[in-house]
Protein backbone atom coordinates (compact mmCIF):
# COMPACT_ATOMS: atom_id res chain seq x y z
CA UNK A 1 0.00 0.00 0.00
CA UNK A 2 1.46 3.53 -0.39
CA UNK A 3 2.02 6.30 1.95
CA UNK A 4 -1.19 8.02 2.67
CA UNK A 5 1.37 11.47 2.13
CA UNK A 6 2.41 10.27 -1.38
CA UNK A 7 -1.01 9.63 -2.27
CA UNK A 8 -2.19 12.79 -1.27
CA UNK A 9 0.33 14.63 -3.09
CA UNK A 10 -0.91 12.15 -6.15
CA UNK A 11 -4.01 13.43 -5.97
CA UNK A 12 -4.34 16.77 -4.76
CA UNK A 13 -5.76 19.43 -6.64
CA UNK A 14 -3.69 22.20 -8.68
CA UNK A 15 -3.42 24.76 -5.57
CA UNK A 16 -0.91 27.99 -4.54
CA UNK A 17 1.71 26.03 -3.44
CA UNK A 18 2.12 24.77 -7.01
CA UNK A 19 2.89 27.96 -8.36
CA UNK A 20 4.91 29.26 -5.67
CA UNK A 21 7.21 26.25 -6.53
CA UNK A 22 6.96 26.43 -10.07
CA UNK A 23 8.36 29.78 -9.60
CA UNK A 24 10.83 29.45 -6.73
CA UNK A 25 12.30 26.34 -8.64
CA UNK A 26 11.77 28.12 -12.32
CA UNK A 27 14.06 31.08 -11.53
CA UNK A 28 17.19 29.29 -11.04
CA UNK A 29 16.78 27.90 -14.95
CA UNK A 30 15.67 31.53 -15.50
CA UNK A 31 18.93 32.64 -14.25
CA UNK A 32 20.75 29.72 -15.89
CA UNK A 33 19.74 31.21 -19.23
CA UNK A 34 20.30 34.72 -18.68
CA UNK A 35 23.69 34.17 -17.78
CA UNK A 36 24.40 31.61 -20.68
CA UNK A 37 22.40 33.48 -23.39
CA UNK A 38 23.93 36.88 -22.79
CA UNK A 39 27.48 35.71 -24.25
CA UNK A 40 26.68 36.31 -27.75
CA UNK A 41 26.36 39.83 -27.58
CA UNK A 42 29.26 40.26 -24.77
CA UNK A 43 31.84 38.05 -26.48
CA UNK A 44 30.76 40.70 -29.08
CA UNK A 45 31.86 43.52 -26.94
CA UNK A 46 35.25 41.81 -25.37
CA UNK A 47 36.15 41.30 -28.82
CA UNK A 48 35.75 45.27 -29.64
CA UNK A 49 37.42 46.08 -26.16
CA UNK A 50 40.56 43.96 -26.03
CA UNK A 51 41.34 43.28 -29.58
CA UNK A 52 40.39 46.42 -31.07
CA UNK A 53 44.43 46.76 -32.56
CA UNK A 54 44.86 42.94 -32.86
CA UNK A 55 45.95 41.86 -36.82
CA UNK A 56 43.92 40.96 -39.30
CA UNK A 57 41.93 38.66 -39.38
CA UNK A 58 40.99 38.58 -35.54
CA UNK A 59 40.61 42.07 -35.44
CA UNK A 60 37.37 43.11 -33.42
CA UNK A 61 37.10 39.26 -33.01
CA UNK A 62 37.81 36.85 -30.17
CA UNK A 63 40.16 34.24 -31.66
CA UNK A 64 38.41 31.03 -32.32
CA UNK A 65 41.30 29.22 -29.51
CA UNK A 66 40.25 31.48 -26.94
CA UNK A 67 36.22 31.71 -27.09
CA UNK A 68 36.41 27.97 -27.73
CA UNK A 69 38.34 27.70 -24.43
CA UNK A 70 35.76 30.56 -22.78
CA UNK A 71 32.72 27.82 -24.16
CA UNK A 72 33.93 24.78 -23.16
CA UNK A 73 35.04 25.54 -19.19
CA UNK A 74 30.90 26.95 -18.81
CA UNK A 75 29.88 23.90 -20.31
CA UNK A 76 32.48 21.44 -17.96
CA UNK A 77 31.70 23.29 -15.16
CA UNK A 78 28.10 22.79 -15.58
CA UNK A 79 28.42 19.09 -16.25
CA UNK A 80 30.34 18.95 -13.10
CA UNK A 81 27.51 20.55 -10.88
CA UNK A 82 25.03 18.34 -12.29
CA UNK A 83 26.86 15.42 -10.37
CA UNK A 84 28.11 16.82 -7.53
CA UNK A 85 25.14 19.12 -6.53
CA UNK A 86 22.74 16.07 -8.00
CA UNK A 87 24.24 13.11 -5.85
CA UNK A 88 24.05 15.62 -2.83
CA UNK A 89 20.86 16.20 -3.66
CA UNK A 90 20.35 12.08 -2.57
CA UNK A 91 22.77 11.95 0.15
CA UNK A 92 21.88 15.10 2.22
CA UNK A 93 18.36 16.37 1.03
CA UNK A 94 17.04 18.52 -1.99
CA UNK A 95 16.42 21.53 -0.25
CA UNK A 96 19.88 21.46 2.09
CA UNK A 97 22.21 21.84 -1.36
CA UNK A 98 19.43 23.82 -3.51
CA UNK A 99 20.46 27.15 -1.43
CA UNK A 100 24.23 26.35 -1.97
CA UNK A 101 23.71 26.01 -5.82
CA UNK A 102 21.92 29.22 -6.21
CA UNK A 103 24.53 31.77 -3.64
CA UNK A 104 27.35 30.04 -6.05
CA UNK A 105 25.66 31.13 -9.09
CA UNK A 106 24.93 34.49 -7.52
CA UNK A 107 28.65 34.80 -6.23
CA UNK A 108 30.15 33.95 -9.81
CA UNK A 109 27.55 36.23 -11.61
CA UNK A 110 29.32 39.07 -9.95
CA UNK A 111 32.84 37.83 -9.98
CA UNK A 112 32.36 37.44 -13.65
CA UNK A 113 31.46 41.19 -13.67
CA UNK A 114 34.38 42.02 -11.47
CA UNK A 115 37.22 40.51 -13.26
CA UNK A 116 39.72 42.34 -10.78
CA UNK A 117 41.71 43.80 -13.35
CA UNK A 118 41.49 45.46 -17.21
CA UNK A 119 44.35 43.68 -18.95
CA UNK A 120 43.21 41.35 -21.56
CA UNK A 121 45.01 38.60 -20.69
CA UNK A 122 44.23 38.87 -16.88
CA UNK A 123 40.67 39.48 -18.06
CA UNK A 124 40.29 36.53 -19.65
CA UNK A 125 41.48 34.22 -17.31
CA UNK A 126 39.75 35.84 -14.48
CA UNK A 127 36.37 35.59 -16.62
CA UNK A 128 36.91 32.25 -17.88
CA UNK A 129 37.47 31.13 -14.30
CA UNK A 130 34.26 33.16 -12.32
CA UNK A 131 31.90 31.54 -15.88
CA UNK A 132 33.84 27.90 -14.95
CA UNK A 133 32.10 28.47 -11.33
CA UNK A 134 28.98 29.67 -12.64
CA UNK A 135 28.89 26.83 -14.40
CA UNK A 136 28.76 24.35 -11.84
CA UNK A 137 26.33 26.49 -9.94
CA UNK A 138 24.33 26.58 -12.95
CA UNK A 139 24.68 22.37 -13.29
CA UNK A 140 24.08 22.18 -9.66
CA UNK A 141 20.49 23.93 -10.06
CA UNK A 142 19.21 21.35 -12.86
CA UNK A 143 18.70 18.06 -11.33
CA UNK A 144 17.47 19.85 -7.78
CA UNK A 145 14.68 22.15 -9.88
CA UNK A 146 13.60 19.14 -11.66
CA UNK A 147 13.27 16.66 -8.24
CA UNK A 148 11.76 19.05 -6.32
CA UNK A 149 9.10 19.85 -8.72
CA UNK A 150 8.19 16.44 -9.95
CA UNK A 151 8.34 15.33 -5.89
CA UNK A 152 5.71 18.40 -5.07
CA UNK A 153 3.43 17.92 -7.88
CA UNK A 154 0.74 15.52 -7.79
CA UNK A 155 0.18 12.44 -10.57
CA UNK A 156 -2.19 14.31 -13.20
CA UNK A 157 -0.53 17.89 -13.86
CA UNK A 158 3.13 16.76 -12.92
CA UNK A 159 4.71 17.05 -16.56
CA UNK A 160 3.32 20.22 -16.78
CA UNK A 161 4.47 21.33 -13.49
CA UNK A 162 7.83 20.51 -14.11
CA UNK A 163 7.69 22.00 -18.09
CA UNK A 164 6.74 25.34 -16.55
CA UNK A 165 9.26 24.72 -14.44
CA UNK A 166 11.79 24.98 -17.60
CA UNK A 167 9.74 27.28 -19.64
CA UNK A 168 11.14 30.09 -17.59
CA UNK A 169 14.41 29.85 -19.39
CA UNK A 170 12.48 31.25 -22.14
CA UNK A 171 12.03 34.16 -19.83
CA UNK A 172 15.73 34.23 -19.27
CA UNK A 173 16.94 34.21 -22.64
CA UNK A 174 14.31 37.07 -23.36
CA UNK A 175 15.71 39.18 -19.96
CA UNK A 176 19.05 38.88 -20.94
CA UNK A 177 18.55 40.42 -24.88
CA UNK A 178 16.41 42.75 -23.09
CA UNK A 179 18.86 44.08 -20.74
CA UNK A 180 21.55 44.04 -23.15
CA UNK A 181 19.77 46.30 -25.35
CA UNK A 182 18.61 48.74 -22.54
CA UNK A 183 22.12 48.77 -21.58
CA UNK A 184 24.05 49.46 -24.81
CA UNK A 185 21.23 52.08 -25.64
CA UNK A 186 21.92 53.89 -22.45
CA UNK A 187 25.80 53.41 -22.87
CA UNK A 188 25.27 54.34 -26.82
CA UNK A 189 23.49 57.43 -26.44
CA UNK A 190 25.72 59.08 -23.94
CA UNK A 191 28.90 58.43 -26.13
CA UNK A 192 28.49 61.58 -28.33
CA UNK A 193 30.03 61.10 -32.03
CA UNK A 194 31.01 57.80 -31.46
CA UNK A 195 33.16 55.74 -34.14
CA UNK A 196 32.71 52.70 -35.59
CA UNK A 197 35.69 52.09 -35.58
CA UNK A 198 36.60 53.28 -32.17
CA UNK A 199 35.93 51.90 -28.87
CA UNK A 200 35.25 53.55 -25.88
CA UNK A 201 36.70 53.05 -22.30
CA UNK A 202 33.09 52.64 -21.10
CA UNK A 203 32.55 49.73 -23.11
CA UNK A 204 34.72 47.80 -20.42
CA UNK A 205 31.74 48.71 -18.15
CA UNK A 206 29.18 48.01 -20.48
CA UNK A 207 29.51 44.09 -20.51
CA UNK A 208 30.47 43.29 -16.87
CA UNK A 209 27.18 45.27 -15.87
CA UNK A 210 24.95 43.30 -17.79
CA UNK A 211 26.73 39.89 -16.15
CA UNK A 212 26.49 41.61 -12.95
CA UNK A 213 22.72 42.06 -13.40
CA UNK A 214 21.72 38.81 -14.20
CA UNK A 215 22.52 38.22 -10.17
CA UNK A 216 19.41 40.23 -8.95
CA UNK A 217 16.61 37.34 -9.78
CA UNK A 218 18.72 34.90 -8.38
CA UNK A 219 19.13 36.83 -5.07
CA UNK A 220 15.03 37.76 -4.90
CA UNK A 221 14.55 33.83 -4.89
CA UNK A 222 17.15 32.45 -2.08
CA UNK A 223 14.99 33.60 0.90
CA UNK A 224 12.52 31.33 -0.76
CA UNK A 225 13.73 28.44 -1.48
CA UNK A 226 15.54 28.26 2.12
CA UNK A 227 11.76 28.35 3.62
CA UNK A 228 10.66 25.60 1.21
CA UNK A 229 10.23 22.12 3.22
CA UNK A 230 11.85 18.89 2.08
CA UNK A 231 10.43 17.26 -0.24
CA UNK A 232 7.69 14.19 1.67
CA UNK A 233 9.08 11.59 -1.12
CA UNK A 234 13.19 12.32 0.34
CA UNK A 235 11.87 12.66 3.68
CA UNK A 236 9.75 9.49 3.70
CA UNK A 237 11.38 7.13 1.59
CA UNK A 238 15.07 7.84 1.29
CA UNK A 239 15.29 9.46 5.49
CA UNK A 240 12.73 6.34 6.64
CA UNK A 241 10.69 9.30 8.29
CA UNK A 242 7.10 9.01 7.38
CA UNK A 243 5.64 11.15 10.75
CA UNK A 244 8.33 14.18 9.26
CA UNK A 245 7.22 14.11 5.89
CA UNK A 246 3.70 14.08 7.02
CA UNK A 247 3.90 17.01 9.52
CA UNK A 248 5.77 18.94 6.31
CA UNK A 249 2.88 18.56 3.78
CA UNK A 250 0.38 19.31 6.28
CA UNK A 251 1.26 22.90 5.49
CA UNK A 252 1.85 22.47 2.08
CA UNK A 253 -1.56 20.36 1.49
CA UNK A 254 -3.37 22.37 4.09
CA UNK A 255 -5.01 19.02 4.85
CA UNK A 256 -5.76 17.80 8.75
CA UNK A 257 -2.58 15.56 9.80
CA UNK A 258 -4.84 12.61 10.13
CA UNK A 259 -6.01 12.28 6.47
CA UNK A 260 -2.16 12.13 5.82
CA UNK A 261 -0.52 10.55 9.06
CA UNK A 262 -0.35 6.27 9.02
CA UNK A 263 -2.51 4.81 11.22
CA UNK A 264 0.10 2.37 12.52
CA UNK A 265 4.05 2.54 12.50
CA UNK A 266 5.25 2.18 8.71
CA UNK A 267 8.31 0.70 7.93
CA UNK A 268 10.10 -0.31 4.73
CA UNK A 269 12.91 -2.46 3.49
CA UNK A 270 15.34 -0.12 1.98
CA UNK A 271 16.75 -1.38 -1.14
CA UNK A 272 20.14 -2.72 -0.24
CA UNK A 273 21.82 -2.39 -3.71
CA UNK A 274 24.43 0.75 -3.97
CA UNK A 275 24.24 3.28 -6.84
CA UNK A 276 25.90 1.87 -10.42
CA UNK A 277 26.11 -1.74 -9.00
CA UNK A 278 25.56 -4.40 -11.61
CA UNK A 279 22.33 -4.34 -9.76
CA UNK A 280 21.34 -1.10 -10.26
CA UNK A 281 22.29 -1.57 -14.18
CA UNK A 282 20.03 -4.41 -14.32
CA UNK A 283 17.07 -2.45 -13.02
CA UNK A 284 17.88 1.09 -14.41
CA UNK A 285 20.60 0.72 -16.83
CA UNK A 286 18.62 0.93 -19.93
CA UNK A 287 16.79 4.17 -18.63
CA UNK A 288 19.76 5.76 -17.59
CA UNK A 289 21.38 4.89 -20.77
CA UNK A 290 18.22 6.71 -22.80
CA UNK A 291 18.16 9.71 -20.81
CA UNK A 292 21.67 10.36 -21.29
CA UNK A 293 22.30 9.67 -24.70
CA UNK A 294 19.09 11.56 -25.84
CA UNK A 295 19.85 14.38 -23.72
CA UNK A 296 23.78 14.43 -25.41
CA UNK A 297 22.29 14.27 -28.75
CA UNK A 298 19.42 17.17 -27.91
CA UNK A 299 22.44 19.37 -26.31
CA UNK A 300 24.54 19.06 -29.24
CA UNK A 301 21.91 20.50 -31.29
CA UNK A 302 20.72 22.66 -29.42
CA UNK A 303 23.78 24.56 -27.81
CA UNK A 304 25.75 25.11 -30.88
CA UNK A 305 22.62 26.82 -32.88
CA UNK A 306 22.36 29.46 -29.44
CA UNK A 307 25.77 29.92 -28.55
CA UNK A 308 26.94 30.88 -31.91
CA UNK A 309 23.83 32.30 -33.77
CA UNK A 310 25.36 35.59 -34.62
CA UNK A 311 28.13 33.97 -36.64
CA UNK A 312 26.14 31.41 -38.42
CA UNK A 313 23.20 34.46 -39.39
CA UNK A 314 25.60 37.39 -39.52
CA UNK A 315 24.92 37.77 -42.86
CA UNK A 316 21.17 38.55 -41.84
CA UNK A 317 22.04 41.00 -38.61
CA UNK A 318 23.69 43.32 -40.94
CA UNK A 319 26.94 44.15 -38.45
CA UNK A 320 29.65 45.45 -41.08
CA UNK A 321 30.36 49.19 -40.15
CA UNK A 322 28.44 49.38 -36.93
CA UNK A 323 29.69 50.67 -33.45
CA UNK A 324 30.39 48.58 -30.27
CA UNK A 325 26.99 49.36 -28.73
CA UNK A 326 25.28 48.40 -31.98
CA UNK A 327 26.82 45.66 -32.71
CA UNK A 328 25.94 44.24 -29.17
CA UNK A 329 22.11 45.39 -29.68
CA UNK A 330 21.07 44.08 -32.67
CA UNK A 331 23.12 40.68 -31.55
CA UNK A 332 20.85 40.99 -28.78
CA UNK A 333 17.50 42.34 -30.49
CA UNK A 334 17.47 39.28 -32.68
CA UNK A 335 18.17 36.87 -29.93
CA UNK A 336 14.58 38.80 -28.49
CA UNK A 337 12.82 38.21 -31.25
CA UNK A 338 13.90 34.18 -31.96
CA UNK A 339 12.82 34.17 -28.14
CA UNK A 340 9.51 35.67 -28.60
CA UNK A 341 8.49 34.20 -31.62
CA UNK A 342 9.21 30.71 -31.67
CA UNK A 343 11.32 29.39 -28.22
CA UNK A 344 8.73 30.66 -25.76
CA UNK A 345 5.54 29.32 -27.67
CA UNK A 346 7.62 26.03 -27.75
CA UNK A 347 8.21 26.01 -23.91
CA UNK A 348 4.39 26.73 -23.25
CA UNK A 349 2.85 24.21 -26.25
CA UNK A 350 4.73 21.82 -24.69
CA UNK A 351 3.30 22.79 -21.11
CA UNK A 352 -0.46 22.63 -22.48
CA UNK A 353 0.23 19.01 -24.42
CA UNK A 354 2.62 16.82 -22.31
CA UNK A 355 0.04 15.57 -19.98
CA UNK A 356 -2.22 14.63 -22.99
CA UNK A 357 -0.09 13.79 -25.42
CA UNK A 358 2.61 12.13 -23.63
CA UNK A 359 6.97 12.43 -23.30
CA UNK A 360 7.82 10.65 -25.33
CA UNK A 361 5.31 11.57 -28.47
CA UNK A 362 6.66 14.78 -27.56
CA UNK A 363 9.88 14.17 -27.89
CA UNK A 364 10.03 11.31 -30.98
CA UNK A 365 8.16 14.74 -32.82
CA UNK A 366 10.15 16.89 -31.74
CA UNK A 367 13.26 15.01 -33.10
CA UNK A 368 11.86 14.71 -35.90
CA UNK A 369 10.94 17.94 -37.32
CA UNK A 370 14.24 19.42 -35.76
CA UNK A 371 16.19 17.33 -38.70
CA UNK A 372 13.85 17.86 -41.38
CA UNK A 373 14.65 21.77 -40.67
CA UNK A 374 18.31 21.42 -40.58
CA UNK A 375 18.26 19.32 -43.54
CA UNK A 376 15.98 22.42 -45.11
CA UNK A 377 18.71 24.80 -43.81
CA UNK A 378 21.93 22.97 -44.71
CA UNK A 379 21.62 21.38 -48.00
CA UNK A 380 20.54 24.41 -50.14
CA UNK A 381 23.24 26.89 -47.84
CA UNK A 382 24.93 27.83 -50.69
CA UNK A 383 21.53 29.73 -51.69
CA UNK A 384 20.77 30.88 -48.03
CA UNK A 385 24.23 31.76 -47.54
CA UNK A 386 23.80 34.35 -50.51
CA UNK A 387 20.35 35.35 -49.87
CA UNK A 388 18.85 38.00 -47.21
CA UNK A 389 15.52 35.38 -46.95
CA UNK A 390 12.59 35.66 -44.61
CA UNK A 391 12.01 31.81 -45.04
CA UNK A 392 15.71 30.92 -44.18
CA UNK A 393 14.87 32.94 -40.43
CA UNK A 394 11.18 31.09 -40.69
CA UNK A 395 13.06 27.70 -40.95
CA UNK A 396 15.66 29.09 -38.19
CA UNK A 397 13.11 30.10 -35.79
CA UNK A 398 11.20 26.77 -36.17
CA UNK A 399 14.22 24.88 -34.92
CA UNK A 400 13.68 26.07 -31.73
CA UNK A 401 10.20 25.55 -31.21
CA UNK A 402 10.51 22.06 -32.26
CA UNK A 403 13.34 21.74 -29.62
CA UNK A 404 11.08 23.20 -26.87
CA UNK A 405 8.14 21.66 -28.48
CA UNK A 406 9.95 18.59 -28.14
CA UNK A 407 13.30 17.07 -26.92
CA UNK A 408 14.77 20.22 -25.03
CA UNK A 409 11.66 20.29 -22.45
CA UNK A 410 10.91 16.00 -22.52
CA UNK A 411 14.86 15.31 -21.65
CA UNK A 412 14.81 17.46 -18.26
CA UNK A 413 11.27 15.82 -17.62
CA UNK A 414 11.60 12.51 -17.90
CA UNK A 415 14.97 11.80 -15.64
CA UNK A 416 13.11 13.14 -13.11
CA UNK A 417 10.20 10.49 -13.20
CA UNK A 418 12.10 7.43 -13.99
CA UNK A 419 14.35 6.99 -11.42
CA UNK A 420 13.70 5.47 -7.33
CA UNK A 421 13.59 8.48 -4.61
CA UNK A 422 17.01 7.67 -3.65
CA UNK A 423 18.87 8.19 -6.85
CA UNK A 424 16.94 10.49 -8.69
CA UNK A 425 18.50 13.56 -8.21
CA UNK A 426 22.25 11.48 -9.30
CA UNK A 427 20.68 10.18 -12.00
CA UNK A 428 18.94 12.86 -13.29
CA UNK A 429 22.46 15.17 -13.01
CA UNK A 430 24.17 12.51 -14.50
CA UNK A 431 22.29 12.56 -17.80
CA UNK A 432 22.60 16.57 -17.71
CA UNK A 433 26.08 16.03 -17.68
CA UNK A 434 26.61 13.62 -20.47
CA UNK A 435 24.16 15.94 -22.44
CA UNK A 436 26.79 18.88 -21.91
CA UNK A 437 29.37 16.73 -22.99
CA UNK A 438 27.15 16.94 -26.40
CA UNK A 439 26.85 20.53 -26.38
CA UNK A 440 30.30 20.95 -26.14
CA UNK A 441 31.26 19.00 -29.09
CA UNK A 442 28.45 20.18 -30.64
CA UNK A 443 29.12 24.20 -29.98
CA UNK A 444 32.94 23.75 -30.79
CA UNK A 445 32.27 22.01 -33.98
CA UNK A 446 29.79 24.37 -35.50
CA UNK A 447 32.23 27.62 -34.30
CA UNK A 448 35.15 25.66 -36.22
CA UNK A 449 32.57 26.27 -39.64
CA UNK A 450 31.34 29.18 -38.53
CA UNK A 451 34.86 30.89 -38.56
CA UNK A 452 35.59 29.84 -41.88
CA UNK A 453 34.74 32.92 -44.01
CA UNK A 454 34.71 34.07 -47.42
CA UNK A 455 35.35 37.19 -49.39
CA UNK A 456 32.15 39.21 -47.98
CA UNK A 457 32.94 37.55 -44.53
CA UNK A 458 30.09 35.20 -44.71
CA UNK A 459 30.30 31.75 -43.23
CA UNK A 460 32.08 29.42 -46.46
CA UNK A 461 29.08 27.33 -47.82
CA UNK A 462 30.48 23.98 -47.42
CA UNK A 463 31.73 23.96 -43.84
CA UNK A 464 28.48 25.18 -42.81
CA UNK A 465 26.73 22.88 -45.08
CA UNK A 466 28.36 20.00 -43.41
CA UNK A 467 27.68 21.31 -40.01
CA UNK A 468 23.87 21.87 -40.18
CA UNK A 469 23.46 18.29 -41.98
CA UNK A 470 25.43 16.31 -39.32
CA UNK A 471 22.64 18.06 -36.90
CA UNK A 472 20.01 17.09 -38.60
CA UNK A 473 21.30 13.68 -38.64
CA UNK A 474 21.58 13.82 -34.99
CA UNK A 475 18.01 14.84 -34.60
CA UNK A 476 17.02 11.58 -36.53
CA UNK A 477 19.44 9.24 -34.66
CA UNK A 478 17.82 11.05 -31.29
CA UNK A 479 14.10 10.33 -32.72
CA UNK A 480 15.28 6.58 -33.15
CA UNK A 481 16.56 6.51 -29.95
CA UNK A 482 13.64 7.82 -28.36
CA UNK A 483 11.49 5.29 -30.13
CA UNK A 484 13.37 2.20 -29.35
CA UNK A 485 14.36 2.72 -25.52
CA UNK A 486 12.13 6.11 -24.27
CA UNK A 487 9.42 5.03 -21.61
CA UNK A 488 6.49 6.59 -21.62
CA UNK A 489 5.61 8.10 -17.85
CA UNK A 490 2.52 9.92 -17.91
CA UNK A 491 -0.07 8.95 -15.83
CA UNK A 492 1.63 7.12 -13.46
CA UNK A 493 2.69 8.03 -10.21
CA UNK A 494 6.80 8.16 -9.06
CA UNK A 495 6.78 5.37 -7.09
CA UNK A 496 4.68 3.19 -9.99
CA UNK A 497 7.44 4.46 -12.82
CA UNK A 498 10.51 3.73 -10.18
CA UNK A 499 9.07 0.12 -9.45
CA UNK A 500 8.17 -0.72 -12.67
CA UNK A 501 11.61 -2.57 -13.55
CA UNK A 502 12.04 -3.82 -10.08
CA UNK A 503 8.78 -6.00 -10.86
CA UNK A 504 9.41 -6.68 -13.88
CA UNK A 505 12.26 -8.34 -12.31
CA UNK A 506 10.12 -10.15 -9.79
CA UNK A 507 8.07 -11.44 -12.20
CA UNK A 508 10.97 -12.56 -14.00
CA UNK A 509 12.73 -14.60 -11.58
CA UNK A 510 8.82 -15.82 -9.93
CA UNK A 511 8.63 -17.59 -13.65
CA UNK A 512 12.16 -18.82 -13.98
CA UNK A 513 11.22 -20.84 -10.69
CA UNK A 514 7.70 -21.99 -11.84
CA UNK A 515 9.29 -22.73 -14.94
CA UNK A 516 11.65 -25.06 -13.39
CA UNK A 517 9.16 -26.13 -10.99
CA UNK A 518 7.20 -27.23 -14.33
CA UNK A 519 10.01 -29.18 -15.63
CA UNK A 520 10.51 -30.73 -12.74
CA UNK A 521 6.65 -31.76 -12.27
CA UNK A 522 7.36 -33.02 -16.12
CA UNK A 523 10.26 -35.05 -15.23
CA UNK A 524 7.79 -36.74 -12.56
CA UNK A 525 5.56 -37.25 -14.61
CA UNK A 526 7.73 -38.94 -17.57
CA UNK A 527 9.27 -41.35 -14.50
CA UNK A 528 5.54 -42.39 -13.54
Amino acid sequence: MPLKVLSALDSARTQYYHFKAIIVAGMGLFTDAYDFFCIPPITKLIGRIYYENHPEPAKYDIPTPVLAFMVSTALLGTAIGQVVFGRQGDRMGRRSVYGLALMLMVLSSLGCGFSICRTRNCVLVSFTFFRFLLGVGIGGDYPLSATIMSEFANRRTRGSFIAGVFSMQGFGILASSAVTMVVCKIFWNASANLRNDRTPEDADLTWRLILMLGAIPASLTFYWRMMMPETARYTALVENNVLQAAKDMEKVLDVPMSQIAEDEQWSQDRPTYPLLSRKFFRLHGRHLFSCSLNWFLLDMVFYSSNLFQSQIYSQFLKLKDVNVYEEAFKIARFQAIVAVCSTIPGYYFTVYFIDRIGRRKIQIMGFLFMGIVYFALGIPYHYWGRHTNAAFLFLYALTFFFANFGPNTTTFIVPAELFPARFRSTCHGISGAIGKMGALIGSLGVLWASKERDDNDYPKVKPMRVALVVLGLVCLVGMVVSYVFTPETMGRSLEENENEDEDDEEQLCSGCFAGASGRSDSAEVIAI
